[in-house]
């Protein structure tokens, strides 16, 4: 018999609070007493974003205010708690780029799951000392229909109406942690969205007002609308998903096993709209922006930055590429984006103290192009049916509006209908809330625009019949469409 392989030094001793005097020199550790902070933020959905992103600053805040360490509550558990409450909730972040850097973050100081710690969840929520109840839980996480109001025919939704007190939403857990602060006679918490979504401070307080006012609750529903901030927000920093080849990187540079390290650009930017009120975290001492102009941030950051993911995800896949930078590799797909970026979508957005369009986008393509960093096309491309409204569609509605060519940006929508129908074909499901719907329209697919473009359009979830009834739109679509298995971009 074999003798059973030997581990790397690293894996034998896993992070944790007594094994950080192990870490490697050169490693960024926790400079303040974890066992003095206390829990003031609660984050719905603490995936590789948030622990890279907010959590980040956080850390940073935690050195000079111990008042605000984070309770994760995981909605739809990925393992996340299994891995990280062994580390006792410390995690690495690789910051991926011309220079390395690795660094141990310890601001989340405990991890709760839904179901399973429903009644803990509640408790810190209805603590005096938690002031802030943060979100990542992606766009499809809102439970929004294609108007961006809450959905009543979402199954979630409608489990929380039945039963509040059990909730399985992110919607209905707000709503109903700032029920219970009520009738507690406590100040309500400030509940800020951190998914990229247009005006999402406004959409999140839209459903929970909607939510209240459906439970029949009018006092809760005057409450929320006069005394809740639900603060906008732009969140910025490529984080690819991480896996064991990152594991095992994490391992050797810092000399401790990391189940759940993240990893992420060095670029990193935050902007929350300036009304956090007096008894908040310092989140401007730390780097983040607050501003009274979120909007014009989120645009240029949605548009110009997400909206040229989503198109070299879609053609980049047609094209046979993995990763964005395989992609940027291709001269025409990079020029193509570039193109797009520089003509036909900084025109669409509003100019605003601190933001240069044109520099704004030359690092844009600078971070694209890291060669430190691998982030999958697959991954950028998942949930396209959430993200095109806001990525694509809203630029090109606006490019019609003022008469503006739209061909460039209608190259995306087609990549996207093309890529779902090569997925339906070769029996590959997609990751969208609309999978089963989108399958089947690919499935019946022929190949030809005339055919197939109108079976997508028809889909209103993604796109609103003024926007599919435009011929201009419809034609621009259907000649990229046609065009795109010779996989040369419109010029």
């Amino acid at each position: 018999m074999n003798a059973p392989q030997k581990k790397h030094d690293s894996e034998r001793r896993r992070l944790t609070a007594q094994s950080l005097s192990a870490v490697r020199s050169g490693v960024i550790v926790p400079r303040y007493d974890r066992g003095r902070t206390q829990v003031g933020i609660v984050h719905f959905g603490p995936g590789a974003f948030h622990r890279g992103h907010q959590a980040w600053y956080y850390d940073t805040l935690l050195e000079r205010d111990p008042r605000w360490a984070v309770c994760g509550a995981e909605l739809r558990p990925p393992g996340l708690a299994k891995a990280l409450r062994p580390q006792d909730c410390l995690y690495v972040v690789a910051e991926l780029d011309a220079q390395i850097r690795y660094r141990v973050v310890g601001s989340l100081k405990e991890i709760l799951v839904v179901p399973d710690d429903a009644e803990t969840i509640f408790s810190r929520l209805t603590h005096p000392q938690v002031k802030l109840v943060t979100l990542t839980v992606t766009e499809k996480g809102y439970c929004l229909d294609g108007s961006g109001a809450l959905d009543f025919r979402h199954p979630d939704i409608a489990h929380d109406l039945a039963d509040p007190a059990r909730p399985v939403s992110a919607v209905g857990w707000v709503t109903e942690g700032l029920a219970r602060r009520k009738a507690k006679g406590l100040a309500p918490f400030v509940a800020m969205s951190c998914d990229n979504m247009v005006a999402n401070g406004e959409k999140l307080h839209a459903a929970v007002l909607s939510f209240a006012k459906a439970c029949g609750d009018k006092d809760l529903t005057a409450w929320i609308a006069g005394e809740v901030r639900f603060p906008c927000t732009m969140v910025d920093s490529i984080t690819p998903a991480g896996d064991e080849a990152l594991k095992q990187k994490v391992a050797e540079a810092v000399g401790v096993f990391d189940d759940a390290p993240v990893q992420r650009e060095s670029f990193l930017q935050w902007v929350v709209e300036d009304i956090l009120g007096p008894d908040a975290p310092d989140l401007a001492g730390v780097g983040a922006s607050l501003t009274g102009d979120v909007k014009a941030y989120e645009l240029a950051k949605l548009r110009l930055l997400n909206g040229a993911h989503s198109t070299l995800a879609y053609v980049g896949l047609l094209m046979g590429y993995a990763s964005v930078g395989e992609a940027m590799g291709d001269a025409r797909l990079a020029g193509f984006v570039e193109r797009m970026m520089r003509e036909d979508i900084a025109v669409s957005l509003r100019k605003t103290r601190g933001l240069d369009f044109d520099s704004y986008v030359s690092d844009i393509l600078k971070r694209f192009r890291n060669p430190a960093l691998t982030h999958k096309l697959i991954q950028i491309g998942s949930d396209g049916s959430q993200k095109l409204p806001y990525r694509i569609l809203a630029t090109i509605a606006d490019a019609l509006s003022a008469g503006r060519p739209i061909e460039r940006l209608a190259v995306s929508v087609a990549a996207w209908m093309r890529f779902a129908v090569r997925e339906a074909k070769e029996g590959r499901t997609l990751n969208d809330p609309l999978a089963e719907r989108l399958a089947r329209i690919g499935r019946e697919c022929t190949g030809e625009a005339g055919a197939d473009v109108p079976r997508f359009l028809a889909v209103r979830e993604i796109f609103a019949s003024d926007l599919a009834g435009d011929r201009r739109f419809a034609a621009a679509v259907a000649s990229a469409y046609d065009r795109l298995p010779k996989l040369l971009p419109a010029e």
